[in-house]
């Protein structure tokens, strides 16, 4: 990011929510050298750069507040979101929604100039009505058949909210689209790690991916000065499934659709799979987004070609 002040000249620090995840340490690894660092996240920091300040606070709490009210904080940039369900955790209502809420009060209570919010492309959802590129203005269907979706899609709405309440604050919504890596664990790099994915009968869907640097691209052009609004974030391009998995060496076992949720809720339950039972529509319907905005008005472009974003899953 060329712009802001350095450490060195005394520039007002970068809040980072969720900098302990895959992501936040990425973006602190690219930032840290050039902000000051301010990580928020109740999870512990190993291996934290020195001159990286972390507290380790639960956002909805007092403590959190302080931070924002002893720090002249130039820009919140939230990571913290959980964007799949974890076995044992079914509601992430308490994380996701409150959390970022309180978050978003700070920001507008002492006058935080700049806020960058990581959403997902995942709210549209995937469907067999879907346009073959949805635009920002979509509506946000993702819950129909994922019910795990709504807390995130309660954010989001509370997040574009914010963002027409309070012009002063320029607000910056990403939805990237399905993010891989070696640095990334979700539902779809868990499903292209298997060593022989499920795909549905009768089903070959076009998927897009971007690389986990691409998405740290998009964040930093995100808080450029005069930045706002929402994006879709894609990569290099759109591949059907069956061809992902082939460039990937993998061999994927059919399934009939009908057998499918019922197997892949047993096997989630059970603590046999990473790959939610929710998931399932995308390995059958397209959800596929136009990223023509966030290439007009953040100047992003992926740098990662399509082959080297799919083997990026493998590390």
């Amino acid at each position: 990011m060329s712009s802001g002040r350095s450490r060195k000249r005394g520039g007002e620090p970068i809040a980072i929510a969720g900098i302990s995840g895959n992501l936040g340490r990425l973006l602190t690894r690219t930032l840290h050298g050039e902000h000051p660092i301010i990580g928020i996240d109740q999870r512990p920091f190993e291996e934290k750069p020195k001159d990286v300040t972390h507290y380790q606070v639960d956002a909805r709490r007092s403590r959190a507040e302080d931070i924002f009210r002893r720090r002249d904080i130039r820009a919140l940039v939230h990571l913290g979101l959980v964007h799949h369900p974890t076995p044992g955790r079914p509601n992430n209502r308490e994380w996701n929604v409150l959390g970022a809420v309180k978050l978003l009060e700070y920001c507008q209570r002492y006058s935080v100039p700049k806020v960058v919010l990581l959403s997902t492309a995942y709210m549209y959802g995937p469907g067999p009505t879907n346009s073959n590129f949805l635009s920002e203005d979509t509506p946000l269907l993702g819950a129909k058949d994922y019910p795990e979706m709504r807390a995130l899609i309660e954010w989001d709405m509370f997040a574009q909210s914010f963002f027409w309440k309070y012009p002063a604050v320029e607000t910056v919504i990403l939805r990237p689209v399905h993010v891989v890596g070696p640095n990334v664990r979700n539902a779809p790099c868990n499903y292209l790690r298997m060593r022989k994915p499920p795909m549905l009968l009768g089903f070959d869907p076009m998927l897009q991916l971007v690389h986990e640097n691409d998405l740290i691209q998009a964040i930093l052009l995100s808080l450029e000065p005069g930045m706002r609004g929402v994006f879709n974030i894609v990569g290099p391009g759109e591949v059907p499934l069956s061809i992902l998995l082939k460039e990937l060496g993998k061999t994927p076992v059919p399934i009939p659709h009908p057998l499918a949720k019922p197997l892949a809720t047993r096997l989630w339950r059970w603590g046999l799979s990473k790959f939610p039972p929710g998931e399932l529509p995308h390995l059958r319907f397209q959800c596929m987004v136009d990223g023509t905005r966030a290439k007009e008005v953040l100047g992003y472009r992926p740098r990662y070609n399509l082959k080297r974003t799919i083997h990026s899953v493998l590390g």
